[in-house]
């Protein structure tokens, strides 16, 4: 018997040790679930990635099928969210919706981190000519605000969602090379940075364990939190008809053909309106809720 208890002992001393409890990624995680509306907010995007994930297995009507004998009709057991001007169900809709709005919102910013990232750490490492040809060109694209730019552009591409994903993309690159460059000008003052170019390491190799690992909290905060900003501009350009085209359910497009029918069918703008609120709210919580268990000062 006390053979068989000493091993015991020792696991749950080894599971209650403070020294592995002081490991950063145990640290941020404990941080982070504490935070009850990072929490929330992370209960709120894994709905709406599940639910627009599990649309082509969900036994949920065609969300392009007209059905002229239900036009308008109010919310049933038929169908819950009720239908649209040229009897569509709501809720397929809706269901549809939700992976156009979260593809273009995660494909933006991912053209954003992609183009903006290496030329903030281009910008903010070398310097010289190289920085001062990105941060005028950054500036200048920051002069316009992020809708109107996004707008331009994807007037400019022709109405897709594709399109519409590119030029949000775009749109919101200066954002992350103007955090970048700035990150990277911090790390790259500390003493660990200069003593490893004092040894001779070559650049790829600082960039790739000093600077980079040292940036990318920042960064996949800002990016957490762009995806709602480019969610409610994909709900925009589709409701300009510049994103999602008809018959493709879309959130903003069901909004633009709901505004027509407030009176008659105010379900047909409430749903898509919860909807985008709920999303961007999720992203915001957490984002919020990144930024603060990602921050160093406060483990």
């Amino acid at each position: 018997m006390a053979q068989t208890a000493t091993p015991m002992t020792v696991d749950a001393e080894s599971a209650n040790d403070p020294v592995l409890d002081r490991r950063p990624e145990n640290r941020v995680w404990k941080k982070f679930r504490t935070h009850r509306s990072a929490m929330l907010g992370g209960v709120l995007v894994a709905f709406f990635v599940i639910i627009a994930m599990l649309a082509p297995v969900l036994p949920i009507a065609d969300p392009t099928a007209t059905d002229w004998g239900a036009v308008r009709q109010a919310p049933s057991l038929v169908h819950p969210l009720g239908t649209d001007e040229i009897g569509r169900d709501v809720l397929a809709r809706m269901i549809w919706g939700a992976q156009a709005s979260l593809l273009a919102g995660v494909v933006s910013v991912a053209i954003a981190v992609a183009v903006g990232v290496p030329l903030g750490i281009v910008a903010g490492y070398f310097g010289g000519w190289t920085d001062a040809v990105i941060s005028r060109c950054t500036e200048a694209l920051l002069a316009a605000p992020f809708l109107i730019l996004a707008i331009a552009l994807a007037a400019f591409l022709g109405p897709s969602l594709t399109n519409a994903m590119i030029a949000i993309g775009i749109s919101a690159t200066p954002l992350f090379v103007r955090l970048t460059r700035g990150q990277v000008l911090s790390v790259a003052a500390e003493d660990y940075v200069d003593s490893a170019r004092a040894i001779g390491l070559p650049t790829r190799k600082i960039l790739a364990r000093y600077i980079f690992p040292n940036i990318l909290p920042p960064v996949l905060v800002q990016a957490t939190l762009t995806i709602a900003t480019a969610i409610i501009a994909e709900a925009s350009l589709s409701f300009l008809g510049l994103g999602q085209q008809p018959p493709a359910p879309s959130w903003g497009s069901m909004l633009n053909t709901a505004k027509n029918f407030l009176s008659q069918a105010p379900w047909m703008a409430l749903y898509p309106g919860i909807a985008i609120f709920l999303v961007v709210l999720g992203f915001n919580l957490l984002g919020d809720g990144l930024r603060d268990a990602l921050d160093p000062r406060e483990q």
